[in-house]
């Protein structure tokens, strides 16, 4: 099958052509004629398998087929809206959206946080057909009068479970409560749970259902180890490791920020170009570390999870998990990054012996057990012992067991994910683990009024009220 098969017009083949694709993969073969049809769709598959081009090939035909739809001043109506979870992602999607749209007389724009919103709203005066944004800006817009979604025909929902992961549920109600009762809407998923039921059956309509692969399962192409180190030697290790194989574009992953930082540190100091990027860099910033690593100038993008889901590069060789997540989910999601579309790729991950629980949660998820080898020379002493790991606001210990250090976080009744956050307004520290009940990330607390352009569009907090703790975000 080739993308002629599907019944998209010459406009958006030739535009699909002149990326070198000819032959969707399975997520695409099977999406693009549901979407065709009309109908919503829930949609799963592992990450890095095409799930963007899958929506937004079926979505451009079908604005062209439809009329088009002009608001009160004559200007271009928003006729699609894409939510994401991250700006990262947000951005890609949108690039999506104006690669395979090239030849079509179709507008679209991004909207995301940490940047002024009048230039966004400049381009909503101008007409926009096809809007991609994160709940907590889109939110902003429309309490301040500058954004109308009543003549929206398709909604999509990208990378559901990060969505509710972050804390987005009430965000993702109150998009639901604007938006016309009467479109046409997708539910694309990397995972799925029971929270993803949950919403797909308030938001779908008899959907149609694709699942190309189990559910958290690792794509077959991405070649994963295991290197046991000793927990002083991990830096050492992925330095030789970088050096020794030749590595030119690596993305590395972390827990938390201020490791994050340090690490890139590190490599710069030895000679291996290294940026990171993480919640409390600068949009500018993180733009500008993407674009590099891209490119190829950068040589490693130090990352902590809020990356796991907006970086799309062909070909990507090499994943490291410099230090293991606490959240299995995201081992998934991080390794993803690597081997898409087809391609091969290499996701190594450091572990000491701290993360041992990590590593059988991880494997317990993805139903397989990941080779280990140990380098010599950087394996653990003897003398070495597993040690509590500390994250934000909660401490895990030997075995798995988990305490508060000083603030709550886990789950009622113990056992709970670990909490994160760190403290910080907003829930952005802890790189990914659970976050106790915590104020906007504009500062201002739950009830009260968010400041214009500095709302949340990271995790939350739960509402009070609510036992289900939300995932901070890096």
């Amino acid at each position: 099958m080739n993308f002629k098969d599907l019944g998209l017009s010459e406009p958006i083949l030739r535009a699909v052509g002149e990326q070198g694709y000819d032959t969707p993969t399975p997520i695409q073969a099977q999406a693009i004629p549901a979407v065709l049809q009309g109908g919503d769709l829930l949609a799963g598959a592992q990450t890095g398998t095409g799930k963007t081009a899958g929506f937004v090939l079926p979505m451009l035909q079908r604005l062209m087929q439809g009329q088009p739809l002009r608001d009160k001043r004559g200007r271009p109506a928003i006729r699609a809206l894409i939510l994401t979870p991250t700006r990262e992602l947000a951005a890609q999607v949108e690039e999506s959206v104006r690669t395979y749209g090239r030849h079509l007389p179709l507008t679209s724009m991004v909207m995301f946080g940490g940047v002024g919103m009048q230039p966004q709203v400049d381009k909503l005066r101008r007409g926009v057909d096809i809007l991609v944004a994160t709940p907590g800006r889109l939110l902003d817009h429309h309490q301040q009068g500058t954004l109308d979604l009543s003549q929206v025909q398709i909604f999509v929902l990208d990378e559901a479970d990060r969505m509710l992961d972050m804390g987005f549920i009430h965000d993702i109600k109150k998009v639901l409560a604007i938006v016309p009762a009467k479109k046409q809407s997708l539910l694309f998923s990397a995972t799925f749970s029971d929270e993803i039921k949950a919403l797909a059956d308030r938001l779908l309509n008899q959907p149609a259902l694709i699942e190309v692969a189990r559910r958290n399962a690792t794509a077959d192409l991405i070649a994963q180890k295991v290197h046991p180190v000793g927990r002083e030697k991990k830096k050492e290790l992925l330095a030789h490791l970088i050096k020794s194989g030749d590595w030119h574009q690596v993305l590395v992953f972390t827990r938390m920020k201020h490791g994050c930082n340090r690490l890139a540190e590190y490599l710069n100091d030895h000679g291996i170009t290294a940026m990171a990027i993480h919640g409390n860099k600068s949009q500018g910033a993180r733009t500008k570390a993407l674009a590099d690593f891209k490119s190829g100038d950068l040589q490693v993008l130090v990352a902590t999870d809020i990356a796991a889901r907006g970086i799309d590069i062909d070909q990507l060789p090499h994943v490291v998990n410099f230090e293991l997540p606490n959240v299995p989910e995201d081992y998934v999601h991080r390794i993803g990054r690597t081997g898409r579309a087809g391609a091969s790729g290499e996701a190594i991950s450091l572990a000491c012996l701290d993360e041992e629980i990590f590593l059988r949660d991880i494997e317990k998820l993805i139903k397989r057990s990941i080779p280990r080898e140990t380098i010599p020379g950087f394996e653990a002493p003897a003398s070495e012992r597993a040690e509590p790991i500390v994250l934000g606001r909660m401490t895990i210990g030997i075995g798995g067991t988990r305490r508060n250090a000083g603030g709550g976080g886990g789950r009622p009744g113990g056992g709970g994910r670990p909490g994160g956050g760190g403290g910080r307004p907003g829930g952005t520290g802890g790189g990914g683990a659970r976050a106790p009940q915590a104020p906007r990330s504009g500062g201002a607390p739950r009830g009260a009024a968010a400041p214009a352009g500095g709302r949340r569009d990271g995790g939350r907090g739960p509402r009070p009220g609510n036992g289900t703790p939300s995932r901070g975000r890096g």
